[in-house]
């Protein structure tokens, strides 16, 4: 087909101009041809002469950027009579994004927009399906890996995908997988992963194609050690290279995986696009994947708005959610986010040294945890899919279970509770007992306005109950160097899970004071029920010792567990056959769809 390009910003005003006017007239029936499809293709614009029908128009929307001009269709093609034309952007979707990555090498990537767009190029050797525990053998899916058994108690045989190659050609090997695992496990990149590979797995090679995993030590969650923190990158390009270079290498030539979408394009600042590979099987059906990026919530929702963008991964809170939500041509979708948040008491006094003169009191913090509507102030501040959790725990954690045993609400009891304590009430309104005002005070980073919102409903909570509480915003670097000494009362914090509740070791056990269990609790059979549920590869019995766990945990009441909130995506209605695996929104990507 026939095509001609417009390169400068005057030429092209003037183009779209006499196109403007061709478009929206009918042409002589004598007449051979006539330009009816314009959009834009990286950074060209492109039109096409269409010839199977006369009588059909398109709508041209001209719309001004800081550079120059680029042109959309809005609405698609509309026919005005006769046959509907083919699509030119049914094969593209666009994503607004809140920030950009600095890199996409999987073992580099700390966040969640290179993630996203990295595993659209990197696969991993297997995929835990939506829900799936992650000790259910049964619940992954192949990717690179075709296919894998158990050998022994620590080894596991995978073979990889018949015919895998990498994008510039080059046959996937078992060289390539043990050279991945050894990067993530390199202390000198300090992947996330780290932690779990480093000296507990290793990868042995049988042949091209067929290679061990190695563990040190039995453990369930080792088909998930094996699949889910690597994305396999080829050994290639890369092994050359010194492994401390890696993070200024900005070559796209680099950036070769053996997924369904190569690296296109990369306009640092602005966009990057994704291309469907030629060899992918299955092929995608959307062919260009462009990624705007932008620096704050508000900018990406305008892009989707504006119709500029077709997919936004959250609206970032309930009223862009209801700003979405009133256009028609887009739709909201709610799914688990990975997210949980709560208000964790310090049970240490200032700096760690001796107990918190009211914190460390157990009765005391069931009171006080009694007195807050954790529901009501969740669906407040995040909106109506944001739940109180059952205990520290995201809603897409396996674990999950509406029936485990929580100190609900009870204002009545909570003051009943510090009446009996010796918490009298002042002529401030304050309890106190003896010489010890029942005051303290919450720390939250100044950054988040959902937590200092938080923060400021469970004050006045708390006021009602005769607790006298201060709520101190601070700057997020200040914010974690007091939490890491210890310097704070209670604070609201947050943490994302994975789809393995071990997590919860660093965050509550007594191992974790020297992590991020800042607060310092430690219950004995908390450990005990937690390191059983940990060693077992029953999904039945883990689920139920993991319970046990939680409800001595939340029997404890050494936080408050406040909200687990649903991520709302932003969706146009174009996109078909979208379905959301929570852990990861665009794993399906390849199996989407855009109607014309």
């Amino acid at each position: 087909m026939d095509f001609f390009r417009v390169w400068d910003a005057s030429g092209l005003e003037r183009f779209i101009i006499a196109c403007h006017a061709l478009l929206h007239r009918r042409e002589p029936v004598g007449r051979p041809r006539g330009v009816y499809i314009i959009y834009l293709q990286h950074t060209e614009i492109v039109v096409f002469p269409w010839l199977r029908h006369r009588q059909h128009c398109a709508e041209v929307r001209v719309r001004a950027l800081r550079r120059g001009l680029t042109l959309t269709l809005s609405g698609g093609l509309l026919a005005c009579g006769g046959e509907t034309a083919s699509c030119p952007r049914c094969d593209t979707i666009v994503i607004a994004a809140v920030s950009e990555p600095p890199t996409l090498l999987p073992p580099l990537v700390t966040e969640t927009v290179g993630r996203d767009i990295g595993d659209q190029v990197f696969e991993r050797l297997a995929d835990l399906r939506a829900g799936g525990a992650s000790i259910d053998s049964a619940a992954y899916r192949p990717a690179l890996a075709e296919s894998w058994v158990r050998v022994d108690s620590v080894t596991w045989r995978f073979r990889l995908r018949p015919g895998a190659r990498w994008q510039d050609g080059r046959a996937v090997t078992s060289e390539d997988v043990r050279f991945s695992f050894e990067a993530f496990s390199d202390s000198t990149i300090g992947s996330a992963a780290e932690s779990y590979l480093a000296g507990r797995v290793s990868v042995v090679p049988q042949d091209s194609a067929t290679f061990l995993v190695r563990f040190t030590q039995p453990s369930p969650e080792q088909l998930y050690d094996a699949t889910y923190h690597v994305r396999i990158i080829p050994a290639h390009i890369w092994s050359a290279a010194p492994k401390d270079s890696w993070g200024m290498d900005t070559t796209l030539g680099h950036l070769v995986g053996s997924g369904p979408y190569r690296v296109e394009q990369w306009r640092r600042g602005e966009f990057l696009i994704l291309a469907a590979g030629s060899s992918a099987r299955p092929s995608p059906g959307i062919r260009r994947v462009i990624w705007r990026f932008t620096t704050d919530p508000d900018a990406a929702l305008n892009l989707a708005l504006s119709h500029e963008a077709d997919l936004l991964e959250t609206a970032g809170g309930p009223d862009r959610a209801r700003r979405a939500g009133a256009d028609t041509a887009l739709r909201i979708v709610p799914y688990p986010s990975a997210a949980y948040g709560f208000l964790g008491f310090n049970q240490a006094a200032a700096g760690g040294r001796g107990s918190h003169p009211i914190l460390s009191d157990r009765a005391t913090r069931r009171a006080l945890a009694q007195a807050i509507d954790r529901a009501t102030l969740a669906r407040s501040v995040f909106g109506p899919e944001t739940k109180a959790p059952p205990g520290p725990m995201s809603q897409l954690l396996w674990i999950w279970n509406d029936s485990i045993a929580t100190l609900s609400y009870d204002p009545g009891t909570a003051r009943g509770s510090l009446e009996r304590l010796g918490w009298k009430v002042g002529a401030d309104g304050v309890r106190r007992r003896g010489g010890q005002r029942l005051a303290f005070d919450i720390l939250v980073p100044s950054t988040s306005p959902a937590r200092r919102q938080l923060a400021v409903g469970i004050q006045e909570m708390w006021r009602v109950a005769g607790a006298g509480v201060t709520v101190t915003g601070v700057d997020f670097p200040v914010f974690q160097e007091r939490l890491a000494r210890g310097r704070f009362d209670a604070y609201i914090g947050a943490w994302l899970d994975e789809p393995s509740p071990r997590g919860l070791a660093d965050q509550w056990t007594r191992q974790g004071w020297e992590a991020i269990n800042y607060g310092h609790y430690a219950n004995p059979r908390f450990d005990s029920l937690f390191t059983l549920a940990s060693r077992e590869d029953d999904v039945a019995r883990a689920a139920a010792l993991y319970r046990q766990a939680i409800e001595v945990l939340n029997a404890d009441a050494p936080a408050l567990f406040l909200y687990a909130p649903a991520n709302v995506a932003v969706v146009s209605r174009r996109v078909r056959g979208l379905e959301i695996n929570p852990y990861g929104w665009l794993s399906g990507l390849r199996g989407w769809r855009v109607a014309e």
